[in-house]
């Protein structure tokens, strides 16, 4: 069985992999966070990312979505100009928006939870044992994108989702031969 190779040698993409990637998330600013950080990334590889998470956590005001969601064209306009973050109009303007599908989802039922119950309030453990039997989305990950995007959501299509879902610990992706794998599982609460 073969572990994760896709965060290569590359350090900064080695200690996400090992401390990052997968562990279930709980949190629903840090959801909502990584959420956006995944719609930035369409188009683009997610390291390019991970080398500018910090610049984008300084121009979005720690992604606190009860403040971005108080933006508009000036804000838009302000980012547009910061070369530490992906200078896309579209997205920056739909971080506004997220935000605002965001405090509705929030003051709802919560953030965390409503990503969690779609997962049945746990993570889902898959047994990849090759990265080619890895999908790049799901039934699943296309029915949280279709209630998100229902929501208000942009930027947040199926394939996002997975990734999202991968990230933050929805689903367990790390392959059977990673030791990750096991770690991750363990890490999962099991209301």
């Amino acid at each position: 069985m073969e572990g994760c190779s896709w965060p290569g040698s590359d350090p900064l993409y080695v200690d996400y992999h090992d401390h990052e990637w997968g562990v279930p998330d709980y949190d629903s600013r840090a959801l909502w966070e990584k959420l956006i950080l995944d719609g930035f990334q369409a188009g683009l590889s997610w390291i390019t990312i991970l080398k500018k998470r910090e610049n984008f956590r300084a121009a979005f005001a720690g992604f606190d979505p009860n403040v971005i969601a108080t933006w508009g064209e000036p804000e838009i306009e302000e980012l547009l100009q910061n070369p530490g973050i992906i200078r896309h109009r579209g997205k920056i303007a739909a971080t506004i928006g997220n935000a605002r599908a965001w405090q509705k989802i929030e003051a709802e039922q919560g953030f965390d939870r409503y990503l969690w119950d779609f997962v049945g309030g746990a993570p889902i453990q898959n047994s990849w044992a090759s990265a080619d039997a890895v999908p790049a989305f799901t039934p699943l990950s296309e029915a949280l994108s279709k209630d998100l995007k229902k929501r208000g959501f942009r930027f947040c299509g199926p394939t996002i989702v997975y990734a999202f879902m991968q990230a933050t610990g929805l689903v367990n992706d790390h392959l059977l031969g990673c030791p990750r794998h096991a770690e991750v599982a363990a890490l999962a609460r099991t209301e």
